[in-house]
Formats: structure tokens, C-alpha cells, sequence
């Protein structure tokens, strides 16, 4: 029996466990990233653990979250991770390089190596072939620290994509269709493996953009093959020596086939609030749009800049629209800035803002009240760009060009023939905003600001854990919803006594308050609780308040395991009728607690109702041991 791609490299990576869909296997790591919102306690955590430099292929940390400086914050977390890098024997892109998942598809991504990062993004790499995941920052850690990474194996879906796109229909039409039928929650515990004849005809950042937004399927990973596309782009990137040859055997076996004629797509558009809320862009044309933001890891490539550039080339946005662009990285930059693409994007009335992630997780750029923004990047949560009541629509890089330019939602089959952008043969390569670590780390001391904080300690698990109901939330809560992003929250991931003031402040601003004078309590939440980013703060600021559990009708993948590293017990209804059962102020109990952990035979007593509900969990033997220590790091460290 063949074997598929994602079997080749889990196999050839495995250390411990079975290939079997459901069983917990442990993965070897060759390479980590971290960003600035998620390093600074990734590093934290990983000098906790002791081990003197990472043990990794190679790790990198970036700077491309935390750039806007309002204040300390940022740059003296930015000034503690450039020492962790020095310090750890991390390479450390500098703010301004680029985002993280852009600048590694260029620079360090590996055909057939496994990717570890804390981003739920970083299976942007899958666009050329490597098995990458994302995680929470211990998990990073712990990988750096040469452990093995531990996950459920996860189904492998096929995509198969036939046929050639049809004129104007691009790779983020792709994903939207691929969401529109599996939903936010179709991927989880899945990969997405994309193979057929269509796949010849997107480039690795074309496809990039399709692995980057299986995170919004909740996916495990996505990946391509690796192939003479892939060869071509490392080539023109000068690693031409990185390229192997990846592709499924003849007869490789899937659990699952989704078969997609390309030909047959059209431009599409995701609707507020969430990315599977796709129409055809066409049945939705002539509304009225306020801003367009064009980049984020998703589309900031330089083929995608080239388009809109084309598209925008001696016209003028529309005087009622914000047109605001940040390429990828300084490559991307760099090449626009080369062959005149930058001059004609600033003619054109386009604002250019750096190369980060930006808008994209809040960061500048919030739109005006109720206003109407068409964005290119990959997720549309209610307030995550910043303004409470703004409507994000998510779009491919020509639908935002053409509705930057007609100040309305437009079908970009209406601009006329379609535009061919090539692949340069070489790519404008200068690595100088990356510095490597010195080979020499003795009296490299690590500089920490005001606001970088201790680590929250944890406490083993108890026998008993009671508390009122604090708040019950409904399907699809994000990190979003639990930990917000944005300029305001965004400083302070560093300093968790600071940033648990925000925990849940869109959902109940009330929410920390309450908790501290409660002395903590239980969250209830409904199915695909903490879809969305890796934060694990999400899981911290929570701790911090005192939440003792999290009962849900099913978790998002990274989220739960955030949990067990921290030591928060998660725990799904047998019966999801006993759901509806709950409100929010209800006294529960749970008991014999760690007696019953291992037989998976917990019961949640409801002290203001008089009922009893039947609940479970999906721990391994592994992670009850890491729940009984009190969290990840105590049990690496025991």
C-alpha cells in the first residue's frame, strides 16, 4: 500500500506511537518559529526548562506582531528576544524583514522537514512541501529544547484539485471553496493534502496562501507536494540545494477524497464573521466599501503585490476609499521597489504600510464605525480588526484591487483580461535583517524590561474542583473572543497579571472582575471552543483569574492541548443536551478528580439544579501525567 505525502514525513519523523488516526504519536522537530507576541514567553518558558541552546535543525525568531511602538512594551520585549536568539542559539529577523510565515517560505523552508511554530499559521509552509504545524509557545519550547512534539495522528483528507483555474479565479478563491464546504471545524484532526493535475498551476506562494488558511478549518496541517514548481522557487530564492522531491506514491491511500474541478470556481468572497461565510463575490458586487487592506501572511507575496500593482497602474482609488498595502517582507519590497510596481502603487493613491502583520491582527488601520472592509487576510472575527461594529469581508488580492478602484464589491471579471504575472527567475535575496546567533554565548545576558513578568506557576491538579459558572458561551468562540488581539492588548502579552484584565472584555467586560472576587470559577462553552490563533494566553489570563475548568461540547486542536500545558482541565459533555442544561451562575462540582482522570469516568454535579452530568476527556496517558504534574513544563522539568 502507497504511502501519501504526509505519511512519508511522519513516518520518517516519528519517534513514538502508532500511525493509527486518533493515536497519540510524538513527532522529531527540525525546525521552530516564534513571533514577537507569542515569543517572549515561548523563551521565557524555554529557559525554564533549563537546557543551555535549542537542539533544533534550526529555530527562528521574528518580529512582526508587536511593531507599532505607542509606548516600552514592544520594544523592550523586542530587546529580550534578540538576547533569548543570541542567548538560545536562535536566528532573529529583525522588525521590518517581514512576517514570519512569508520570510521562512523564502528563506528557511525545507521540502520534507517538520515545522513547529508558535503561529496557527505556520502550515503556510506546506506550500512547499514541509510538514508544519502550529502550536502554543510551550510546546515550541519544549520542541526546542530537542523533545519530541506530541499530537493525535490526524486523518489525511485529499483535496484533488483538477483542471486549471478559470480567468481571474485565484488561490484564495480556492480556500474559500474548500471552506465554504467543510466549514471552521471540517479540518480539525485532519490534513489537508492537496494533489491532482490543478496543482501544476499554482506557484508555492499561491499555494502557500491555500495551506496558510487551513488554520481556519481548525486543520492539523495542509501541504502540497514538492515538486518543479517548488524547485523553481527555491532556485530563484539561491537554495536550489534545499529542494527534494515530494510527491505521494501511485497508490497512496487517503481517509478522505474532496475532488474540486477548477475551471469550474469563481470569485468568491467571505461575508462577516466568519472565513467559511463564502458566497459568490458576484451576488454580493455593488455594495459600498470604506477600506481596502491588502496583505498579512495570506497575500503578501510578491506575485500577489504584482497584480494588484498591474490592476492599479495609472488609475486612482476611489476618493471614499482607504487603500492600505504591506508587502510579505523586505524581499517582496524589494522587488516592487526594483521594477517600478511600488511607484505605481503609491500613483495610485495606495498607502504603503510595513512589512508585518498589521491590520491584520488589529494592529492600525481599524475602520470606521459599522464600516466596510475587503481584506486579503484570513480571518474576519467580529472586532478583531478593531472596530467593534465593522463588517471584514475576506477576498483574493485582485477582488480588493478592483473594489479599492470602484469604491464598491466587485466581481474582478469585470476589470477585463486577466493578468499574467511571472516568477521572477531570481528573487532580490539580502539576508542582513537576519542575524544568526554568535557562536560564542558565554556572558550573553538576557535584558528584560519593566513589563516582561515571571511565569505563572500552576499547581498540580486537585481532587476536587467547584465553582460557579462564570460564563456560557456559544459554537465557534475564538482566541479572539477569550484573549483579544489589537494595539491595546497586544504590549502587554508579556505581563499576564496585566493582560487577564482584558480575558473575555468582548464577550462580558466584566468578565475579570467577577472572576477575581469569585475566586475563579468554570467556563461552559459550546462546540469548537478556541478555534483561531495559537495564543496561549488565551489558556494563561483564564488560569490566572482562577478558572479551575473548561466543560465545551469540543475543542479546537491547539487550544486543548493549551490547556493540558497549563494544567486547566478540559472536559466535554457525553450528552450535549446537558449543555443546555447549564447557566451561566450555576454552582458545579466535580470530585475525585484525580482518582477518576485516568478512568475517564468524571461527573459534574450541578449543586443549584440538583442534576448530575456525565462528562469526558480525550487525553492520552501522556497528558494525563502532564495534568496530574500541574502542566507541561513541571512534567519536562520532573
Amino acid at each position: 500500500m502507497g504511502q501519501n505525502i504526509t505519511h512519508k514525513i511522519f513516518s520518517s519523523h516519528l519517534v513514538e506511537g502508532e500511525m493509527a488516526p486518533g493515536r497519540e504519536i510524538g513527532l522529531k522537530i527540525d525546525q521552530t518559529l516564534t513571533q514577537d507576541a507569542t515569543g517572549t514567553m515561548a523563551y521565557l518558558e524555554f529557559e525554564a526548562i533549563g537546557i543551555p541552546s535549542v537542539r533544533t535543525e534550526l529555530s527562528v525568531s521574528y518580529i512582526d506582531h508587536n511593531t507599532l511602538q505607542t509606548g516600552f512594551e514592544n520594544a523592550d520585549d523586542h530587546k529580550f528576544l534578540q538576547s533569548a536568539a543570541a542567548g538560545f542559539g536562535v536566528y532573529f529577523s529583525r522588525a521590518g524583514n517581514g512576517i514570519c510565515h512569508q520570510v521562512h517560505l523564502e528563506r528557511f523552508g525545507v521540502p520534507g522537514k517538520t515545522l513547529l511554530g508558535s503561529d496557527s499559521h505556520t502550515p503556510t509552509c506546506g506550500g512547499l512541501g514541509m510538514l508544519a504545524i502550529g502550536a502554543g509557545g510551550l510546546d515550541v519550547a519544549v520542541a526546542m529544547a530537542g523533545y519530541p512534539f506530541y499530537l493525535q495522528m490526524p486523518r489525511v483528507i485529499n483535496i484533488r484539485l483538477h483542471g486549471k483555474p478559470a480567468p481571474w479565479v485565484a488561490a484564495k478563491d480556492i480556500i474559500l471553496e474548500v471552506l465554504r464546504r467543510l466549514s471552521v471545524k471540517g479540518g480539525v484532526g485532519k490534513v489537508l493534502e492537496y494533489t491532482g493535475d490543478g496543482v501544476a498551476w499554482l506557484s508555492v506562494p499561491e499555494r502557500a496562501t491555500i495551506t496558510n488558511m487551513g488554520a481556519e478549518l481548525g486543520a492539523t496541517s495542509s501541504i502540497f507536494p514538492s515538486d518543479e514548481v517548488t524547485k523553481r522557487f527555491l532556485t530563484a530564492q539561491g537554495r536550489a540545494g534545499a529542494f527534494a522531491e515530494l510527491i505521494p506514491d501511485p497508490d497512496a491511500v487517503y481517509d478522505e477524497v474532496v475532488e474540486i474541478n477548477l475551471a469550474e470556481l469563481e470569485p468568491l468572497i467571505a461575508l462577516p464573521h466568519m472565513p467559511d461565510n463564502v458566497v459568490r463575490i458576484a451576488g454580493v458586487a455593488g455594495q459600498k466599501v470604506d477600506q481596502v487592506f491588502i496583505g498579512s501572511c495570506t497575500n503578501s507575496s510578491y506575485t500577489d503585490l504584482m497584480r494588484v500593482a498591474a490592476i492599479l497602474k495609472g488609475k486612482t482609488v476611489h476618493p471614499e476609499v482607504s487603500l492600505v498595502i504591506a508587502p510579505g517582507s523586505r524581499q517582496v519590497l524589494h522587488g516592487l521597489a526594483s521594477n517600478g510596481a511600488l511607484t505605481d502603487l503609491i500613483a495610485s493613491g495606495a498607502r504603503l504600510l510595513e512589512c508585518a502583520c498589521g491590520p491584520c491582527v488589529g494592529v492600525g488601520q481599524a475602520p470606521a464605525s459599522g464600516g466596510v472592509s475587503l481584506r486579503t487576510s484570513n480571518r474576519n472575527f467580529e472586532g478583531r480588526s478593531g472596530t467593534a461594529d465593522a463588517g471584514v469581508y475576506l477576498v483574493s488580492c485582485e477582488a480588493a484591487a478592483a473594489a479599492a478602484l470602484t469604491g464598491k464589491i466587485t466581481d474582478p471579471r469585470d476589470l477585463g483580461d486577466p493578468i499574467e504575472i511571472a516568477m521572477p527567475e531570481r528573487f532580490p535575496v539580502d539576508d542582513r535583517m537576519i542575524i544568526p546567533p554568535p557562536e560564542q554565548k558565554e556572558n550573553i545576558q538576557l535584558v528584560m524590561g519593566p513589563n516582561i513578568k515571571p511565569l505563572p506557576q500552576t499547581s498540580p491538579l486537585p481532587d476536587e474542583i467547584a465553582g460557579e459558572v462564570l460564563l456560557k458561551l456559544g459554537d465557534n468562540i475564538t482566541t479572539d473572543h477569550i484573549m483579544p488581539a489589537g494595539a491595546k492588548v497586544l504590549p502587554l502579552r508579556s505581563n499576564i497579571p496585566a493582560i487577564s484584565m482584558h480575558a473575555f472584555e468582548r464577550v462580558d467586560p466584566t468578565f475579570a472582575e467577577r472572576s477575581l472576587a469569585a475566586g475563579g470559577g468554570i467556563i461552559v462553552g459550546g462546540s469548537n471552543y478556541g478555534q483561531g490563533s495559537s495564543r496561549e494566553h488565551a489558556v494563561l489570563a483564564p488560569l490566572y483569574l482562577g478558572i479551575k475548568a473548561v466543560i465545551a461540547k469540543s475543542f479546537a486542536r491547539i487550544h486543548m492541548q493549551n490547556l493540558v500545558n497549563f494544567g486547566l482541565l478540559p472536559l466535554v459533555f457525553v450528552k450535549e443536551e446537558d449543555y443546555e442544561d447549564i447557566e451561566a451562575g450555576d454552582r458545579l462540582v466535580i470530585e475525585e478528580v484525580r482518582g477518576r482522570l485516568a478512568a475517564n469516568s468524571l461527573q459534574v454535579r450541578n449543586v443549584t439544579r440538583d442534576k448530575t452530568y456525565p462528562v469526558k476527556h480525550s487525553l492520552s496517558e501522556r497528558q494525563i501525567e502532564i495534568m496530574l504534574a500541574g502542566g507541561l513544563l513541571k512534567y519536562v522539568k520532573n
